[in-house]
């Protein structure tokens, strides 16, 4: 008579007879089944654009690899002078955000609900406004004749706003969805810092710099330092807020992104430094994302 655990024991044989290399493929194969259509269009849209953007920044008219590209690119005042106002612009945009985020994250995340709810919403609706509509709304109301421009003049204030292409006419847009993102950002992490910790150092006697200093920002510095890299990449990058407010303008501020729109007027693989300015963005991109997941993987130590 034949056994109930017969088909049991013929799949373990069965499986048994597997080599261990099979094994371990039909195992990837299970575990990352769902995930391989994502996998496959994140290969195609991202990962094949950003091989062929370097390998077109080391290929000549011929199709000959050389570094002609790269050493005309940092030959140029123009283009030097671009890749230095980016990551100065970006340097700037980063430490203005965290000076300003950092204390209103610790406000915030000391709030009541409903305070903290209806902040917090507005900051989400902050950070999620940039592109072409923040370029239009940065001209409306601090333009020559924006608003807030013009009701100040009219109270008899001397209010001059930067240009919208200089440098701090740049930060000052910028700022405006950036402060709210490095609070979002750092917030968690703030909220994460218990009151017990500051009760027990007031029991040893504990000052509130002592406090900080031994305590706090240990533990806090590495989240708002990773905030701070991330709103520098992205501030680094940023394409349509600059294009909107700078254009082709003469005189404006110079950037990676502003001189990249110039090359898009023309060849896109043509006689131009666009696809050196692209892996410029990329190298810049994937140093600071590396640096976040180190100090990220330091910080989370503390609050596990």
């Amino acid at each position: 008579m034949r056994s109930a655990n017969t088909p049991s024991l013929a799949v373990k044989a069965g499986e048994g007879s597997l080599s261990p290399a099979a094994t371990r493929i039909s195992a990837f194969l299970g575990d990352w089944a769902l995930a391989l259509p994502l996998i496959l269009v994140a290969g195609t849209v991202l990962l094949i654009p950003c091989f062929a953007m370097v390998l077109s920044s080391f290929s000549a008219a011929d199709g000959s690899l050389t570094l002609k590209n790269w050493i005309d690119t940092f030959s140029s005042k123009s283009a030097v002078s671009a890749i230095t106002g980016s990551l100065l612009l970006g340097f700037t945009v980063a430490t203005i955000a965290a000076a300003v985020g950092i204390p209103l994250s610790l406000i915030i995340a000391r709030m009541p609900g409903f305070g903290r709810s209806l902040n917090m919403g507005i900051l989400n609706v902050a950070s999620h406004f940039g592109g072409i509509g923040l370029g239009f709304g940065f001209i409306a109301a601090l333009g020559t004749y924006g608003m807030v421009t013009l009701s100040l003049n009219a109270l008899g204030i001397p209010f001059v706003p930067p240009k919208q292409n200089s440098f701090w006419g740049l930060v000052l847009a910028y700022e405006y969805s950036n402060i709210p993102l490095f609070v979002i950002l750092t917030l968690p992490a703030v909220a994460a810092l218990k009151t017990e910790w500051w009760e027990a150092a007031q029991t040893a006697s504990a000052s509130r710099a002592q406090f900080w200093r031994h305590i706090g920002l240990p533990i806090l510095g590495p989240f708002f330092i990773g905030s701070w890299l991330l709103i520098f990449t992205w501030a680094v990058g940023l394409y349509g807020l600059p294009v909107a407010l700078n254009g082709s303008a003469p005189g404006s501020f110079r950037l990676i992104t502003l001189e990249m729109a110039k090359s898009l007027t023309g060849s896109f693989f043509g006689k131009n430094y666009m696809p050196v300015y692209a892996v410029v963005l990329m190298l810049s991109a994937g140093l600071t994302l590396g640096c976040y997941q180190f100090i990220l993987r330091r910080g989370t130590r503390w609050l596990s």
